[in-house]
């Protein structure tokens, strides 16, 4: 007869062989990692691509490569990725607009967002922000709506471009204070931000990463931050909620997606290693640097955004009459 404390041991075995057969090592790439930027280098999406870059490698133990494929806002660079392998080696590092508003604006952009993608998770956002020359009259929402309507047709607006989130932005803004304004656009930000500074357009819905300074320093003055915090960098511009608009929301973000069919443990340890590397403080103090907040997600918040972005943008492109391309 077997000791007692063996016969337990052999009794126990059989309930832990399943446990042991069912615990698996975490997914580890076999080749480099590519992260496709759809835009130059020296961007935001592409600085948030290269912020990451090393603690990615030094945690899944390849080396991880930025790939810049510009064109089309965003729309080669993502239908690359769309059609590559679904195995985690390839992931797209795209903006808000890339996700949220060429599949809205654009009639064929060559993906689909909600078939060819899955969410791994958020990098980081920076709000909108209007904003005026000093000189116009306003310095809040309503000062703001009560200016615009004394203006026959409407005041012309600085558009970072045509289906930018800032363009839609303002178009959201002339829907929920029935208001008119006429959309000016130039070729980016900055030269929108210099075209509002010279009061050749008079106001402009912008990113607050690209405008703080301006605000801060007294060439532009800002009447609202369409996010739903305050912007840190200028903690005194209220939000369009604090001043009776809550459901104006027009963020810039930056978000990680892996093709569609990427198995779902792949997808879980990427986002717990693109998380850690976003949170570090290296990472966290040179986005902020530039205007970005961190905001490393659960892959569902990313999903949860990107849905209520394309229904936003779906209803303003529909109700301002915006012509797609």
């Amino acid at each position: 007869m077997l000791p007692r404390r063996h016969a337990l041991s052999l009794l126990a075995a059989p309930f832990l062989l399943p446990r042991m057969a069912g615990a698996q090592a975490p997914w580890a790439p076999t080749r480099p990692i590519s992260l496709v930027v759809p835009f130059p280098p020296g961007g935001p999406t592409d600085l948030a691509a290269r912020v990451i870059q090393q603690g990615m490698s030094s945690a899944l133990g390849q080396p991880v490569v930025v790939e810049n494929r510009p064109g089309a806002t965003g729309a080669i660079g993502s239908r690359h990725v769309a059609q590559q392998p679904a195995d985690g080696h390839t992931l797209l590092v795209a903006a808000s607009g890339t996700l949220t508003i060429n599949p809205v604006v654009m009639r064929n952009p060559g993906y689909d967002v909600e078939k060819d993608f899955a969410p791994v998770t958020l990098v980081m956002t920076a709000p909108n922000m209007v904003v005026v020359n000093p000189a116009i009259p306003a310095t809040n929402v309503a000062e703001l709506v009560a200016w615009m309507k004394t203006v026959p047709g409407g005041p012309a607006y600085a558009s970072s471009g045509v289906g930018s989130s800032e363009q839609l932005g303002m178009e959201l803004f002339k829907l929920l204070t029935q208001t008119e304004a006429l959309p000016v656009p130039f070729a980016g930000g900055p030269a929108a931000a210099t075209s509002v500074i010279q009061n050749t357009v008079p106001m402009a819905v912008l990113n607050a990463a690209t405008v703080g300074a301006h605000v801060r320093e007294g060439r532009l003055r800002g009447i609202a931050i369409c996010g739903p915090n305050r912007f840190p960098m200028l903690p005194d511009v209220r939000t369009m909620a604090e001043q009776g608009l809550p459901e104006h929301v027009s963020t810039s973000w930056t978000g990680i997606v892996a093709p569609a069919a990427t198995p779902a443990p792949v997808l879980a340890r990427l986002n717990e290693v693109i998380v850690a590397a976003l949170r570090t403080p290296e990472v966290t103090e040179r986005l902020a640097r530039v205007g970005f907040a961190v905001d490393a997600t659960s892959r569902e918040a990313l999903g949860k955004l990107i849905n209520d972005d394309l229904t936003r943008w779906r209803r303003v492109v529909r109700e301002a009459r915006i012509e797609t391309n």
